[in-house]
């Protein structure tokens, strides 16, 4: 699909590519150990092709994989990682790295031979290895499972946003530590992209951003081969991308014969890092399967193995050995480390600058020690705001007065909202992100899936702790970015406010029901409900030490009363806020949020009929689970067999907690259009209900 450059960019890209100039490597029979390769051209037809065999050798090994990809973007790839990407294998998380994302995940052993290659800490044993109990080199490429993996993609959009992430992180990590004559922030961010990315919703959302914010050091190769697992693209698109594309504020550049030149791919990357004011896409036509004599061109090539026989005759046409597996020659292996060898002296230089600027800017160092080792400044939490018992607040509230106090002392905590900043109160002082880089807020407008793996690309590329924030019936737009953030263990916090159907007369298409037992559900996601302001303040500090996976916070639209002291144990998951007289309860009631107040008055209400109630504050369920034995059972004691969870959501999931006698008072129906206190009411969430519910218990469990 080519589309017509912006009329800014049009006549210069245009004629600038075209005046191709064609590398022989499509001619001829070069048969890999015949002679001594001299020829530049023929070294770099060699070393394409290597990138192409090991990648089929390895898919036929597992006999599981997708060849297609690697054999018709290898040039691409090549022309890349050989001449304009920066990156020092032998310290692989170096900061100042130019990030390469492969988008197109199911192309996996593209990544995995260029890491190889590149010398990166991936043997020849780990591409045998390929889609192996075990492996380094999984089906799709996993963030911190692989050295040199930028981020984890395979499902397609993802790696396409990731990227404008890192770009986003870049920039405001530039214009955070850079100071005249001192540049330690200055580098690009690349991806490969597919057909099935540039379609999906969330690189769409993604692209129309970054277009928005002038991210002039993103570049992503369009591997434009008209395939996809189906067959012919032209089955479900015939929009012109490029155009999309350069409607959203992007440079477009084209490379008509991507299977062959190189001297064209070269220039286009060239161009585009020469535009810093616009990201760009660069579209290469390519042939998926290039060199497959059956398969090439076909969606026969995209997600199997060609098969032993296709894989032989591929080689024989490529000018391979047939019998030779797994093969680098010496020429390619020598020429390929020069990629190692320039990124090596690009860091040593880097560190040099480095020093210089750590020398001149002590305070500053300390900062970006802090923010890349995902440290946090010493008294940091000493200002969080606190609450007395008897003020009334919702908890989005108490959650940006914290928010505000974290600013102010974590100048590397950024994000924004789903043009709900307003409402989620989650506009942090220091302005907007603009295209210069500066400000914290970003203003994702609209886009929550691509607003969740933007975050997500910002934690992947490292330096800046990442929040975003939208209403949380809308959590369902996010969750395939929320699953992968807990996949990866990224420290993202997700800030989801309006949680129940105590937001009122908005109705059902806003009030969420299942969400928060469908997100529990989720492993490696804590998901943090607090009761009041107090818990509120406590789950963010929970979120901000948390390095390890992300953390939701799910708040009230509506106010509610302080009843948790200020240091509320939310890091335990769940506490006795309230026990019975003499601690010998007769029932725990456990609830959640905007519930815990509820309970507590249904306390009162059993006490004055003698029976004796333990309120048990459970902010955050996978926290409490995670307790040792002793904990859990000091908070539900085993003996006390009559129990009422208390949650303003669907009642699945609470029977594990309550036991066989105990009673969920929840919903298992949608909500409604009417006042919050009406409908809570209305649907059985009360003090009334909860009493039945205490009561029904008892008699069950004597």
């Amino acid at each position: 699909m080519r589309a017509s450059l912006a009329p800014s960019a049009r006549s210069s890209a245009t004629k600038h590519l075209s005046e191709k100039t064609r590398t022989p490597f499509s001619n001829g029979v070069l048969v890999v150990g015949s002679a001594a390769v001299t020829a530049p051209d023929d070294l770099v037809r060699l070393a394409i092709n290597t990138i192409r065999t090991l990648s089929i050798d390895a898919v036929q090994r597992a006999n599981s994989g997708h060849p297609g990809l690697p054999m018709g973007a290898a040039p691409m790839a090549y022309t890349l990682w050989q001449r304009h990407l920066t990156v020092d294998p032998r310290a692989p998380l170096w900061p100042d790295r130019d990030r390469f994302v492969l988008s197109a995940g199911h192309g996996s052993m593209l990544i995995y031979s260029l890491l190889h290659l590149a010398g990166f800490d991936l043997s020849m044993d780990d591409l045998k290895a390929f889609r192996q109990w075990g492996s380094k080199t999984p089906g799709h490429p996993e963030w911190h499972h692989t050295a040199g993996v930028e981020s984890t993609t395979g499902p397609l959009g993802q790696g396409h946003a990731n990227a404008v992430g890192m770009a986003i992180a870049e920039k405001f990590l530039g214009h955070l530590f850079n100071r005249p004559g001192h540049t330690v922030v200055d580098h690009h961010t690349y991806a490969l992209v597919s057909d099935g990315d540039v379609v999906e919703g969330v690189a769409q959302e993604s692209a129309s951003l970054a277009g928005h914010l002038g991210l002039g050091k993103l570049i992503l190769l369009y591997d434009d081969n008209k395939i996809t697992l189906d067959g012919p693209a032209s089955l479900a698109m015939s929009e012109d991308v490029g155009a999309r594309y350069a409607a959203m504020g992007w440079q477009v550049l084209h490379v008509a014969d991507g299977d062959h030149d190189v001297g064209a791919l070269d220039r286009a990357i060239a161009e585009a890092k020469a535009d810093t004011a616009r990201p760009s896409l660069i579209c290469v036509r390519t042939t998926i399967g290039f060199g497959s004599p059956k398969k090439a061109g076909t969606s026969g090539a995209h997600g199997s193995p060609l098969g032993k026989d296709e894989v032989a005759a591929t080689k024989r046409a490529l000018g391979w050995d047939p019998e030779a597996h797994f093969l680098v020659p010496d020429a390619v292996r020598a020429h390929m480390a020069e990629i190692g060898a320039r990124g090596e002296a690009a860091h040593a230089a880097w560190t040099a600058r480095f020093q210089a600027w750590r020398a001149a800017y002590p305070e500053l160092a300390t900062l970006w020690d802090q923010a890349w080792s995902g440290a946090l400044p010493a008294g940091w939490a000493d200002a969080l705001p606190a609450w007395k018992a008897g003020e009334s607040v919702a908890t989005r509230s108490a959650s940006g007065k914290v928010m505000a106090a974290i600013a102010a002392k974590v100048p590397w905590f950024v994000g924004g909202d789903a043009d709900l900043g307003g409402s989620t109160k989650t506009i942090i002082p220091g302005g907007d992100f603009v295209r210069t880089g500066e400000g914290r807020n970003l203003r994702f407008g609209v886009r929550e899936h691509a607003m969740g793996a933007i975050c997500n690309g910002i934690a992947y590329h490292g330096g800046a702790r990442p929040f975003s924030a939208t209403f949380f019936v809308f959590s369902d737009y996010m969750r395939p970015s929320v699953r992968l953030a807990a996949l990866n263990g990224l420290p993202v916090t997700f800030v989801w406010t309006h949680d129940s159907i105590g937001l009122g007369e908005d109705g059902p298409t806003h009030q969420p029901v299942e969400h928060l037992m469908s997100l529990r559900a989720m492993p490696n996601l804590w998901v943090a409900r607090p009761a009041d302001a107090n818990e509120t303040r406590a789950a963010w500090k929970l979120a901000m030490e948390r390095t390890d996976g992300p953390v939701a916070l799910v708040l009230s639209r509506q106010d509610l009363p302080v009843v948790a002291p200020a240091d509320a144990p939310v890091e335990r998951g769940a506490y006795v806020l309230a026990d019975a007289a003499g601690g010998k309860p007769d029932v725990v009631l456990i609830a959640t949020g905007s519930e815990v107040s509820l309970a507590l008055a249904a306390r009162d209400a059993l006490a004055a009929e003698g029976i004796g109630a333990r309120v048990v504050s459970m902010p955050v369920w996978e926290r409490f689970v995670a307790q040792d034995a002793a904990y859990r059972e000091s908070v539900l004691p085993a003996a006390v067999r009559a129990r009422v969870a208390v949650e303003a959501g669907v009642t699945f999931g609470w029977g594990d907690l309550v036991g066989p006698t105990g009673h969920v008072v929840g919903l298992d129906r949608f909500g409604a259009s009417a006042p919050g206190e009406v409908l809570l009411e209305q649907l059985g969430v009360s003090v009334a209900g909860v009493v039945a519910a205490a009561k029904a218990s008892l008699a069950a469990s004597r």
